[in-house]
This record gives C-alpha cells, structure tokens and sequence, in this order.
C-alpha cells in the first residue's frame, strides 16, 4: 500500500461521503452505533491476550521478525479506511488484521496499497497477508490460502430518486461504474450482463472500471456513470452518512457466487496454520462483534474460520 493518505473529492456536497465511503461478496449493514465516526482510532486489540497455542505454529523466521506486514487499499469504508487524521487505519478490516497480530503477539505494520496491486505484493514477498475484503475466488485460490473472516454481498447505488428507472434485473446500456481488480469487474457485472442482458439479445451493461469507490461514487453524483456496481456494506454505508444523495438497490444483486470474504497470504504459506488458528481465536471473541457492531455490519458475523 503506497501512502495515499488523502481522500480526494471532486465536489464540496461529497465530502462527508467520500470520506467516510470492500470487494467481495450477502449482510445487509445496519445503522452503526453513535461512537463510531472515523475519527475514532481506539485500538480494539489493546487488551487481548496471545495465545500460545497460535503462536506456538508460527514459522521461526516469523517469529524472529517479531511483526507481520498487512497489505490494504484504504478507501473502502466502513471495512478499510483512514480515521481523520488521514494516518490511523480503521474499520472492520484493520480490527482484524489487529486482533489477530494480538493474538500471535507480534507487532503489525500496514502497507496502504491499491487493490489490484495486492495479490502480486504477496506473491512477491513484500507483504505477509491482506484482510481487505477479498473473496476466496477459484482464480485468487490458485495463488492464495484464504480465511474467511466476514460474510458480505454486492449491490448497485444509483442516484436518488433513480431517475433512470434502474434495477438489478435492466442495467442494459447504462454505464455502471466499478472497481478495478475486484470481483464486480472481473466477475459479477460481466455475468450479470450475459444473463439479463447479451444472452435476451439486450446491449451489455458498459463497466467504467474506476480506482476505488470515492471516485465511482463521485461520477455518479456528477452523472457522468449511471450506477455503482459495489459491496453492500459499503454502499449502505456512503448513503448513511449523506441521505438523499444515493439509492441502494434492494434486494442486493444474486451473483451465484460465493459470499464469504477471507483473509489472503501466499500459497502454502507456512504462517497459515498460526493464522488460521488466530482469526479463529478472533471471530471467538468479544472483540469481533464488538467491531462488528462500531461499523454497522452485525449482520456480516460468521463463526467459522475456513481455509478455503
């Protein structure tokens, strides 16, 4: 992750929402509690215990490094962002990623990277893994062990009032932005396209492939796209924070996919056993819900931490 630590917005009426505004897969986020603003960089891990059983399947070499290396692309909220002080991560997945270091005893250090870029860094070393709301893909499990961590799903914003008449079912023709490298470009909107549009003789939807969410979000409130094609949780999230800017779609959009997003680290790495056992120790914790509940995704909890 390369240091871009400041949103940029491209109109002043956006700005609670682009910098408050993941890439994975089906909870419906609910209202997040008063406490939770971005600017709170309380570290939810503070008081957690390590568990030796987890420590104990740590590789030597982790071991001897003393801290592990996460790899996130920050403008993703409520999941992964920057508080206010445009440094402090936070959100769901910086939780994690510090509950889990906690649980192994090691000290962590975040690399803020664009999403694309992310799976290459680990392959190549520079990174140990990545909690940045990554589904466990048949394409991204050919180079990855993933842990599931969080259930998610995806759904279209389109713009209040939807003056177009746009649904899940009639995107044909209309520019739908997305994100770059994630599953709504590489997946879902191409097979979406194909089952309600090309294969009933429709125009195909046209992706407008963007680097993260503030600028899809920003085009559609310029109407310079139609709709944004996004994870739910972050789509429900931008509209509470700036009312009657955005409408989410409802329901979210079937994909006929998986809906689990995982935590990613090289495959046969051998910190996945000590990890595995940590994000179990998490998604045990009272930690987890309560981290759940801060940023409005209760709804996302799952009990069982898969390696796919």
């Amino acid at each position: 992750m390369k240091a871009r630590n400041k949103v940029q917005t491209a109109t002043a009426g956006l700005a609670v929402v682009l910098a408050l505004a993941g890439c994975g897969g089906t909870a419906a986020s609910t209202p997040a509690p008063e406490g939770s603003k971005a600017s709170n960089t309380a570290d939810i891990s503070e008081n957690v215990q390590t568990d030796q059983a987890a420590t104990a399947l740590l590789p030597q070499s982790i071991k001897d490094k003393g801290e592990l290396t996460v790899a996130m692309d920050l403008h993703y909220p409520p999941t992964t962002f920057l508080a206010d002080d445009n440094t402090t991560p936070i959100g769901l997945n910086p939780d994690i990623a510090r509950l889990v270091a906690k649980k192994l005893g090691l000290k962590l250090k975040f690399e803020n990277t664009a999403f694309d870029t992310i799976i290459p860094g680990i392959d190549a070393g520079r990174y140990d893994f990545t909690a940045t709301t990554m589904s466990p893909t048949a394409e991204r499990l050919k180079v990855l062990d993933m842990v599931d961590y969080f259930s998610d799903g995806v759904s279209v914003a389109v713009a209040a009032g939807n003056p177009q008449n746009i649904s899940n079912d009639d995107m044909c023709g209309k520019n739908i932005a997305v994100t770059k490298g994630s599953n709504a470009q590489l997946v879902h909107l191409p097979n979406v396209s194909d089952w309600t549009c090309t294969s009933k003789g429709k125009p195909a939807i046209n992706a407008v492939v963007l680097p993260n969410v503030q600028d899809a979000l920003t085009q559609l409130a310029s109407k310079r796209v139609d709709g944004v094609f996004y994870d739910t949780t972050a789509l429900a999230w931008a509209d509470k924070q700036q009312p009657n800017t955005f409408k989410v779609l409802t329901p979210q959009v079937d994909t006929r996919s998986v809906d689990t997003v995982s935590i990613g680290l090289k495959k046969g790495s051998a910190l996945t056993p000590a990890l595995q056992k940590a994000v179990q120790d998490v998604l045990d914790s009272p930690e987890y819900k309560q981290s759940l509940a801060n940023w409005g995704l209760t709804n996302g909890g799952i009990t069982e931490a898969k390696l796919n």
